[in-house]
């Protein structure tokens, strides 16, 4: 973990590999995470890279703490308080990353980066912060338990500049010591998802329902499965189908939602339907992750070999 020493990157890749490997069977199964996991891990995480700094004086305590409250921050329902979709928990959440970002960079300008400075621990906790929060804006991580997962990596795994398995790639000992860890996971949990439309691809074809506009996205189900099968049904004819899946927040709404859904389709004469799957994301961010701490960042080692 860069400058945070052998222990706490011993406690943190137990604690992302455990954790992981928990809400990627939670997601496959429910497609839902309760927070209360992440609260636990970012807790956790808090608590062992604070013990990590400490011994660098009270700067680096500060950056810590700041730096991780606005992690955790992201776990809890604090806006519920002020009004969830309020402008005035908005404002709130800006004023803490403005707020933390200006401290960071103040203190970069005035002690520079180092263990009794600025720890590369707090420099790249912040950058995956931005970079998760960025990308859920952006709808690059559409489920809200994607960015957090990202970001709990990040206080868990700040960085992991040597990956444990050294292959014959010259970037595993360049990319990973320069990339916070939660960037070198996230792209290879890209790479890893490949898979998935060439498995759809692959089926299609042995079903005999192939087609380049739609064959690597989706494929046929009966519509009596659509209860119990977590996909998104592309059907056009249905009224508002769009606004009635963006309105959907939890597991148990997804599945009235495709029991309805069925229902509506049975009652027209229906018995297949074109459905994509709904992505369990964070198991490729489980699988990201332990690629990440054996190889390093598979895309950059990717690219060099083409």
């Amino acid at each position: 973990m860069a400058d945070l020493g052998p222990v706490t990157l011993a406690f943190g890749v137990l604690l992302l590999v455990g954790g992981f490997a928990y809400a990627a069977a939670a997601d496959l199964k429910n497609r839902e995470v309760s927070d209360v996991l992440w609260q636990v891990l970012g807790l956790a995480g808090f608590a062992v890279g604070l013990a990590a700094v400490a011994p660098g004086g009270a700067l680096p305590v500060l950056l810590w703490c700041a730096v991780a409250a606005l992690t955790l921050e992201h776990m809890f329902g604090w806006d519920s308080y002020l009004g969830r979709w309020s402008d005035s928990a908005n404002l709130v959440e800006l004023a803490a990353y403005v707020a933390v970002v200006a401290f960071v960079l103040i203190a970069l300008d005035r002690v520079g980066l180092g263990a009794s400075g600025v720890p590369v621990a707090v420099l790249a906790l912040l950058v995956s912060v931005v970079f998760a929060r960025g990308l859920f804006e952006a709808g690059v991580l559409y489920g809200g338990a994607d960015a957090k997962a990202l970001m709990i990596a990040g206080l868990l795994v700040p960085m992991f500049p040597t990956p444990w398995v050294v292959g014959s790639s010259g970037t595993v000992l360049s990319v990973p010591a320069i990339l916070p860890f939660p960037v070198d996971l996230l792209m290879n949990a890209a790479l890893i998802s490949v898979v998935i439309p060439i498995g759809i691809a692959v089926r299609n074809v042995l079903r005999g329902e192939f087609s380049l506009a739609r064959g690597f996205t989706g494929y046929s189900l009966g519509v009596k499965e659509l209860p119990d099968r977590f996909v998104w049904v592309r059907d056009r004819s249905l009224p508002s189908l769009a606004e009635r899946e963006a309105a959907v927040e939890t597991s148990a709404e997804d599945r009235r939602l495709r029991v309805e859904l069925a229902r509506e389709l049975s009652q027209r004469g229906v018995r297949r339907v074109w459905v994509s799957p709904q992505l369990p994301f964070l198991v490729l961010m489980a699988l990201g992750a332990v690629a990440a701490l054996l190889a390093g960042n598979l895309v950059i080692d990717l690219l060099q070999w083409l």
